[in-house]
């Protein structure tokens, strides 16, 4: 540890910590334009100089490491003045646009210029003015704005992979731009708006629109990828205008994806705000009351093996559950939710999940990937590995298709063949695998959709086992989902039952005749048309695949208008918020679910969202966990089984029948937990008999000790 006076109190910092960091740390502020805590550090604004004992000048507090004996100076009049001589010099060449400019209300440089700079001008010259660069339809630029702090720059190097923004000329004629007049390519532009102190960079669909201090915020979660990236939803009246990302370390640090950021102009186009029925081939527009008896008479004399669900990519935990509900009140087994046909195996949960964690990807030093492409497919995670990568000795391999990742990595085949060379050591890539200590494999959506999908899941645990990914400590097993909706499904049960169909033979079905009413929960791409025999519900928020084949069209709430439970790929359930009403007749899913069942005769048993999430953790009880992954713990087994033995008076051999009581109560409770798959998600079945012989078995023996001494030193026995 560190320790230095700053401002005559003694403060203690990590090893490695800037100066800044340390006076952080001791709550002074500091204030600063170029330095961010992700990115590197250029040192360039000056903004954040302190005052050094036995240095002769201020000292750029972000650039200098903490050291023993330090003696820092945060408010001096050297520091005070020093500080408005560096805010004049980035004021001289920058514009009073604050009136138009639509960083005006959250910018850096008002704030620190009220609070650090002079309230005077000496600068009467002529100020410079820089072209305005075409970067793209989605960022804005007013260069002339620029204070040259280089965050875009080192975001797109470092975050983004996509060197494409840089610095030409020199001193006050230095320009940011993209070289060539080109479009930034990088999934991840959008997260440059926020780092620009200034309004050099700004959202173009946002342009004008609205002051901050107008919107009213909500804190959410983003259910347009599996990687469930926290966001703010900003809106006025009932109209959302813009999406910014929130701080959560473990899932998507402070960054999102581009479709994460500007999908929400679509939230007010090709929407579904009212009913629709139809009659003599056309959709007419209807009442509820309409909809739900032309629902209740296709579903007149039906059985419940010619009535069948499935859930879309984005259809929340609360929705599932009561569709779920409702088909089994149907005597439906024909539900759902891997609208793209992915060969998962719903019995496992660790089959399915993204076990290493999206931050324990910074901690492995292989990964193959299989049939994926993370950088659009999970924007997040792929930023991940690109930051793994950066610090060195990470090794990656793929099979599929050739992609441009943002990381340098070794094509290894296209097919289920290269799994197999590398399992026999054929590829030199096995050496790395083998080499490695805390190797991973990715799975992705393009491996597991295949007609072979189920093989090649198969064949990838197999290689992951083989080459000792699955160890106690680490699981470098991980499927990366592309759905929002896909994990909480699994978990919720919202698959074909005993002699169900899967989507595939739903869809073959409906087609057939053999399935007369489908209902599909916000699912579209299943490659559907019209079927002649089979009646249609399409519940959803958008006039997509799913509402032009339906024969009725129930309007529901889009993600922005509901509260909900979505669990990521790694399996961390998160609350959705609803951040504005829901538009025209549209409603909660859940509700008009509810609502449906009363219509049919079959009433679901909660009338609350309250009541409707008690019986979602009861089909599913690592929901209740909200934020929080669910491994298991040895020690909350132990005390649910209380492993001891009762001090009675009984024979020394009757303590037999007791432990074999303890050990019967273990494999019993171990076994309904798994089945129901409410605890030991992060566990593959080997790592569970390893649990049990290394802490299960000794506990027990040791309160077998325990209660034996007990019993001889207390003179409980009987003689």
């Amino acid at each position: 540890m560190t320790t230095l006076t700053i401002d005559g109190a003694e403060i203690t910092v990590e090893p490695g910590s800037t100066v800044m960091q340390a006076c952080v740390q001791a709550g002074k502020e500091i204030p600063h334009f170029c330095y961010h805590d992700r990115l590197s550090i250029a040192g360039n604004c000056r903004m954040c100089l302190v005052e050094m004992e036995r240095s002769p000048k201020p000292i750029a507090s972000c650039a200098m490491p903490a050291a023993d004996g330090m003696v820092i100076r945060t408010d001096t009049p050297e520091v005070k003045k020093a500080r408005e001589g560096v805010m004049e010099f980035l004021l001289i060449n920058h514009p009073l646009d604050c009136p138009i400019c639509d960083q005006g209300g959250e910018c850096d440089l008002q704030d620190q210029a009220m609070a650090y700079g002079r309230h005077f001008s000496r600068f009467d010259e002529g100020k410079r003015a820089v072209r305005d660069k075409d970067v793209g339809p989605l960022i804005e630029t007013i260069m002339t704005r620029c204070i040259h702090c280089t965050r875009c720059i080192r975001f797109a190097d470092e975050i983004a992979g996509v060197e494409e923004f840089g610095a030409v000329f020199r001193g006050e004629h230095m320009e940011i731009g993209t070289y060539v007049e080109k479009a930034v390519t990088s999934e991840l532009s959008g997260n440059m708006i926020d780092l620009c102190p200034v309004g050099a960079l700004t959202s173009k669909p946002y342009a004008f629109v609205a002051r901050s201090w107008e919107l009213r915020t909500t804190e959410t979660v983003d259910v347009l990828d599996a990687v469930g990236s926290n966001i703010r939803v900003d809106t006025r009246g009932t109209e959302v205008l813009r999406v910014v990302p929130r701080l959560h370390d473990d899932v998507n640090e402070e960054w999102i994806s581009d479709k994460s950021r500007f999908a929400c102009d679509g939230l007010r186009r090709r929407r579904l705000d009212r009913c629709y029925v139809r009659r003599d081939g056309r959709l007419e527009a209807a009442s509820w009351a309409e909809a739900f008896d032309a629902i209740a008479a296709a579903a007149e004399g039906l059985e419940g093996g010619q009535i069948a669900a499935l859930a879309g990519d984005s259809a929340d935990c609360e929705a599932m559950t009561a569709l779920a509900d409702l088909m089994a009140a149907l005597g439906s087994p024909h539900l759902d939710c891997r609208q793209d046909g992915a060969k998962l195996d719903p019995a496992s949960r660790v089959s399915y999940l993204f076990n290493t964690t999206i931050a324990g990807i910074e901690d492995t030093d292989a990964i193959l990937l299989i049939g994926t492409n993370p950088r659009w497919e999970a924007a997040l995670a792929n930023a991940r590995i690109r930051k793994r990568w950066r610090r060195g000795g990470l090794k990656v391999g793929a099979i599929g298709p050739e992609t441009d990742l943002t990381f340098p990595y070794e094509h290894l085949g296209d097919g289920p063949e290269s799994l197999a060379a590398l399992a026999a050591g054929e590829h030199p890539f096995a050496d790395d695998l083998k080499a490695a200590e805390r190797p991973m494999m990715i799975v992705g959506m393009g491996a597991l959709t295949r007609p072979d999908g189920a093989a090649v899941l198969a064949q990838a645990r197999a290689l992951a086992e083989a080459f000792g990914m699955i160890v106690d400590g680490w699981n470098g097993f991980n499927v990366l989902h592309t759905a929002a909706a896909r994990v909480g499904g699994l978990d919720l049960g919202f698959v074909p039952g005993e002699g169900g169909r899967d989507t595939a033979a739903i869809c073959e079905g409906a087609g057939s005749g053999a399935i007369r009413l489908l209902y599909l929960l916000g699912a579209d791409e299943l490659g559907l048309a019209r079927p002649e025999n089979c009646f249609v519900v399409y519940q959803g928020h958008h006039g997509d695949s799913g509402a032009r084949i339906a024969d009725v069209i129930l309007p529901g709430a889009a993600y922005t208008e509901k509260p909900g439970t979505y669990v990521n790929l790694e399996g961390r359930p998160q609350r959705a918020y609803a951040a504005t009403a829901p538009l025209g007749d549209a409603r909660e899913d859940w509700r008009i679910l509810r609502a449906l069942s009363a219509h049919l005769g079959k009433p679901l048993a909660y009338d609350t969202l309250d009541e409707l999430r008690a019986r979602m953790v009861e089909r599913a009880p690592t929901l209740a966990a909200i934020d929080r992954l669910s491994p298991a713990t040895a020690l909350s087994v132990i005390l649910f089984l209380g492993g001891w033995l009762p001090p009675f008076h009984v024979e020394p051999l009757m303590a037999v029948p007791g432990v074999v009581w303890f050990l019967l109560k273990t494999a019993v409770v171990v076994f309904f937990f798994t089945w129901t798959r409410a605890t030991l998600p992060r566990y593959r079945y080997d790592q569970l008999m390893r649990l049990g012989w290394k802490v299960f078995l000794p506990a027990s023996l040791a309160m077998v000790v325990i209660v034996a001494g007990a019993l001889h030193a207390f003179d409980w026995l009987p003689r």
